[in-house]
């Protein structure tokens, strides 16, 4: 901005103070106007409700929760590592809770839908709670939870892209007990019905064939087709289903870890892949992970398989 310029620019300023309101200034070329927040504004972040509060099995102090996520994107949540919760009581004091279990175990779930669990590794469902030792909720107590998350697209080459920070701030008093699970808020165009053709990495698209209940849980049956003139493979890894009790089911693991067929230029290939689920839970949805755009980079779909 040249000397004359900002001279300029001082002088037109000046005269809308001290002119009547309702002016309307156009400002040299190469002067930006600063970003405005609106008061107001939504927050796009992960929230919680708490759902009980109890004693624990060695008579601590347990408040089970669930969490949902408010993005507005796709989104992987996990209590901050190495952190505390920490409990507040309404006299001031406040005392560190250690056993703090709260995420959704290293899955990416869909804006508008909320969840109070996921299975492990071991194969058991772990429940979002947080334990403080040797105190007591008083009346107007509050449980702060720091958190991390991971939104949008997973990139694999660089997991922990997209990265925030957050707190969960909770009231103990508010206890709900009547959540639907697992969609919290509708976002429209998010949920895809089964059978829908999803094209990936290479153009190659993929879809869900057929969904089956077994004795141990759910089969599917998927198919690529691949378009190109050289054989090639998109990733999907094994995907985690959650249902009408909010629990996500299915181990996270790295995605490109899970075997899938090579299939033939211009032909399709078959696989299947399994998660176990409780019999008499219903009401499930896919959080399925197609590799796109680059290898190892996946986008992220909701597909309804609710009548299974």
């Amino acid at each position: 901005m040249t000397k004359f310029t900002k001279i300029l620019t001082l002088v037109l300023l000046a005269y809308a103070l001290v002119s009547s309101a309702c002016i309307y200034i156009v400002l040299p070329e190469g002067l930006e106007e600063p970003e405005v927040v609106e008061a107001g504004a939504e927050l796009k972040a992960w929230s919680a409700a708490v759902t009980g509060v109890g004693k624990s099995e060695s008579g601590d102090l347990r408040i089970d929760l669930s969490i949902r996520n408010d993005t507005g994107d796709w989104s992987a949540m996990q209590a901050a590592p190495e952190k505390p919760a920490i409990l507040a009581g309404n006299d001031g004091k406040t005392a560190n809770c250690e056993t703090v279990f709260v995420g959704t175990g290293g899955h990416r779930l869909a804006p508008g839908f909320q969840t109070r669990g996921y299975t492990n590794k071991e194969g058991t469902t772990q429940l979002l709670y947080v334990e403080c030792k040797g105190t007591v909720a008083t009346a107007g107590a509050k449980l702060s939870i720091e958190y991390v998350s991971f939104n949008g697209i997973l990139d694999d080459y660089d997991p922990e892209a997209n990265q925030t920070q957050g707190f969960l701030e909770l009231d103990l008093d508010k206890v709900t007990t009547d959540l639907t699970y697992p969609i919290a808020a509708p976002v429209e165009g998010l949920i895809q019905p089964a059978g829908t053709s999803i094209t990936g990495l290479s153009d190659n698209v993929v879809t869900l064939l057929d969904a089956q209940r077994t004795e141990t849980g759910l089969l599917f049956t998927w198919q690529n087709f691949n378009p190109t003139k050289f054989p090639l493979k998109t990733h999907i890894g094994i995907p985690p289903v959650i249902g009408s009790d909010g629990i996500i089911y299915g181990a996270y693991e790295i995605i490109d870890m899970a075997p899938v067929p090579i299939t033939p230029p211009k032909e399709n290939m078959e696989w299947t892949t399994e998660v176990a689920v409780p019999e008499d839970i219903t009401g499930f949805y896919i959080l399925l992970s197609v590799e796109s755009n680059k290898p190892r980079t996946y986008i992220n779909y909701a597909i309804d398989i609710s009548n299974k």
